[in-house]
Formats: structure tokens, sequence, C-alpha cells
């Protein structure tokens, strides 16, 4: 039994609101070098103004995502433990997760915030990982207005924490995608920049079950394992709101959680299918590691991971051609990779390669 008197502060708790405060002092510039026309105040109120109409907005209807990274942070955890580094991308990969999914309802993301969770605040890791966020925002055009810090000890293990992310983003009234897909419309991939954040509770029973640690050589690339693990979800906003605005464009589907098996047919209407030629495009070597080391068929490959395409637009047939040189020329990887076409669901013709 305890003879101290004294009396307890939220610090003997474990929550340092002292480092709380100076994690907002270093996240205020990295927020501001996303602002855009619609932003209306900076960080510290209760709650994050923004101006749709601002924005340029006539009639706005809002859009709303909100996504995490997943066990992607465990690789990333453990990797910057051992001093590999990892922390700085997957600011980057909550803000894809978010706004990738925002331009497929065909929508501008405008603004973002972000929710930090840990059990005992580390004010320089967490700047690392709000820059990440920061960066992403910048990429997609949206401003990050706002977020919350939360110390809670006895929650989370030392070292660890989690994140979570939230997209508003607004479109005309009656520019809701998907619109109008047919039967004979063409499905333009755009390449992933690796696994992004889906699978990795597969990927890191695979990397036991091959009895690999995070700082060993990567069998699929230069460099070690965990940072080679972690390459960023590649953002796609520009690229689909581009291509929405040049025409043509009926859907488009970000290819996480479910692959391309699942993630098609939630664009496609009642009666359509999509018919895809899996020898369109060459398997990245990431994907065909995980394969081998882990046994896994090729449905269950293609229905855990993205296999290389992270994004999949329908197009009407007649601009396809036009919008896939545009998109190069933007500098994304384009693979036509098949059509819609009357049935359900996804169809495969040929094997992955």
């Amino acid at each position: 039994m305890t003879t101290d008197k004294r009396g307890l502060t939220y610090s003997d708790a474990g929550v340092d609101i002292a480092a709380g405060n100076a994690l907002v002092e270093r996240i205020k510039p990295h927020a501001a070098r996303t602002a855009r026309p619609g932003t209306m105040d900076a960080l510290g109120g209760f709650g994050a103004l923004f101006d749709p109409r601002a924005a340029g907005f006539a009639d706005p209807v809002l859009v709303a995502a909100t996504d995490g990274v997943g066990t992607k942070l465990r690789v990333a955890i453990e990797s910057a433990a051992a001093g590999l580094g990892g922390l700085d991308g997957v600011g980057i990969d909550l803000v894809a997760m978010c706004v990738n999914d925002l331009v497929c309802q065909g929508a501008e993301p405008l603004f973002f915030l972000d929710y930090f969770a840990t059990g005992k605040l580390d004010v320089a890791e967490a700047e690392i990982v709000v820059s990440g966020i920061a960066e992403g925002c910048a990429s997609a055009g949206c401003a990050l207005i706002g977020g919350e810090t939360a110390e809670m000890p006895g929650m989370y293990a030392k070292g660890d924490f989690d994140l979570a992310g939230f997209a508003v983003g607004a479109m005309e009234r009656g520019g809701a995608l998907p619109r109008d897909v047919a039967a004979g419309d063409v499905l333009l991939g755009l390449a992933s920049d690796g696994l992004h954040s889906n699978g990795f509770s597969l990927v890191r029973r695979v990397v036991e079950r091959a009895g690999l640690g995070w700082d060993a050589a990567a069998p699929f690339a230069d460099g070690p394992l965990g940072p080679a693990l972690l390459t960023p979800t590649r953002l796609y906003v520009r690229a689909v709101l581009d291509a929405m605005r040049a025409g043509g464009l009926h859907a488009a589907a970000h290819i996480t959680g479910g692959g391309l098996t699942e993630n098609l047919p939630r664009v496609l209407p009642d009666g359509m299918g999509a018919r895809i030629d899996l020898g369109a495009w060459r398997l990245p070597p990431v994907f065909t590691w995980l394969g081998e080391a882990g046994g896994l068929d090729e449905a269950e490959l293609l229905r855990t991971f993205n296999a290389g395409i992270g994004m999949v637009l329908v197009v009407a047939p007649e601009v396809a051609e036009v919008r896939a040189a545009e998109l190069t020329a933007a500098g994304e990887t384009v693979v036509r990779l098949g059509h819609v076409e009357a049935g359900q669901g996804v169809s495969y013709e040929g094997r992955l390669a």
C-alpha cells in the first residue's frame, strides 16, 4: 500500500500535455504547405473550416472517405526500430487510401484530417509521420486542416501507434461516378507502386514462413526487405481528375483489399461484368515472390493484392486510345486490361506472368 500522499498529475498517468503541444507547433509548417483555395483557418481550433465555394464549386455535393494503413504499420514500426527507416511513407499511405477512393466517386479532394494514437508520444517520430501526411496531401491537392493526437497509456505497447485518416471532397451536383457504363467500355489499368497498403497480414505470414527479418536482403529488389515492402501507395488523384475533365470516363475503381476480383464489380451496373486479359501486363517481382514463397494460387493473389494494377479506369471505347496517351504523358504506366461485357463479376483469360 502506497504512503505517497502527494497529488497526482496527468503526467504521472503517462500523458504528456507539453509533448502534445510541442507536436502541434511542429506540425503547423507541414500543414501550411498544403493550403489551397477554400482553406479558412490554421490548426489549433476545436474544429476546422473550409469553404467549397472559394474552392471553385457552385453547387457542391460533399463526398467523404475514411481509412487507415492496416498492418503495414507493423512492418513500418519494426523496420524503424531496427534502424531501417520506414515511418516517412505511412503518412502518404494514409492520405492515398482515402483520396484515391474519393476520386472514384467523381470528387475532387478538398481537405484531410488525421488521427494519431499512441501509448507514449514520441514527438520526433510523430512529426515524421505527419510530414508524410502533409506530403501526401500536397501531392493530392488537398489541405491538411486538422487532426487529433491521442496519447493513451495502456492501450498500445511501447513504440506502437495507429493511424486513421478522414478526407472530404466535392463535386458539382450531377457529376458522380460511375455513370453510363456500358458493354464495350475499355478498362485502362494504372500501374501500382508495389503492395500499396493491403494484404500485409498475409505478407507478414509469408515473411515469417520464409524465415526472414526486415533487415534481410529483399528477394525481389535491392536493399533490405522491410523498406522494399514499404513503398508508399501511389496517389492517382490528379490522373483521374484530368481524365474525368477530359471526358469519356465512366467509372474508376481503386484496387485495394479484394484486388481486381472484388473492387471492379463495385463500379459496374447490374448485368455487367469485366473481362480481363492477365497477359496484358507483367506481374511485378514483389508479387511473384509472395506467390512463390507463400504458395499462393492465382485466384488468391488476385483477390488479396493489387497484382501491379492500383487503379482501373472505365472509359468509352472511342476515347480509350487518347486517354491512355494522355495518362502516359502525365507519368502513369497504362495497361489496356480488357473491356466491360454483359455478365457478372470479373472473368479472367490467360495467366499472370
